[in-house]
């Protein structure tokens, strides 16, 4: 009796790498074409850029809004003293309550999501906090490379760096690191890009 032929295994499907795991690809994807999911950077800001960003919000959003409750609240209660029952509870709930729940929310959601990475072919950010941006920079394309100090982050000791390429969507900016890191950072971007540039010629 013939001995009988066993049934050819199945190879298993192929599985994706978890995004995670996923490196810094080399350049961004061509236009028309799906974008990878990427994994978050490894490098998060220093933590005192959540006070930066709570005094931006002091002076752009919530303080004005506060302001302009108590303003609100003082000119009923000289003027209008009648309408504090209904007019403070209306205050409340369109100015002081938005303002002070973005004054708390946003720094904090904020820091969870910049983050940057150097890689050895490019340069990776991600910015926002409720809508979000993740920018990829070869190195290849980096042009010029700066650190920003603006008043508000001089009194943080922070900085922000500013990658410029040859590219239409934009500068890639680092922000919200230790002034001394940010210098670092340009100088290790800089010398990176250089000597990309010279491997490719």
């Amino acid at each position: 009796m013939a001995a009988q032929t066993p049934p050819p295994r199945r190879t298993p499907p192929h599985r994706r790498t978890p995004p995670h795991q996923q490196a810094i690809p080399h350049h961004q994807a061509a236009p028309g074409r799906a974008q990878a999911v990427l994994r978050p950077p490894r490098h998060r800001v220093d933590p005192r850029a959540r006070r930066w960003w709570t005094l931006q919000a002091l002076l752009t959003f919530s303080g004005p809004a506060l302001l302009a409750a108590a303003a609100l609240l003082v000119l009923s209660a000289l003027l209008f003293a009648g309408a504090l029952p209904w007019l403070a509870p209306l205050v409340l709930a369109v100015l002081v309550v938005p303002a002070l729940g973005y004054l708390w929310t946003m720094p904090r959601w904020r820091y969870r999501v910049h983050a940057w990475e150097v890689g050895e072919q490019a340069v990776y950010a991600a910015a926002g906090w409720y809508w979000r941006t993740r920018r990829i920079a070869p190195l290849s394309r980096v042009q010029t490379v700066d650190t920003v100090r603006g008043p508000l982050q001089q009194l943080c000791g922070l900085a922000t760096v500013t990658v410029t390429t040859a590219s239409t969507a934009g500068d890639v900016k680092i922000a919200g690191l230790r002034a001394a890191d940010a210098e670092a950072l340009a100088d290790r971007i800089g010398a990176a890009a250089q000597l990309v540039r010279g491997d490719a010629t």
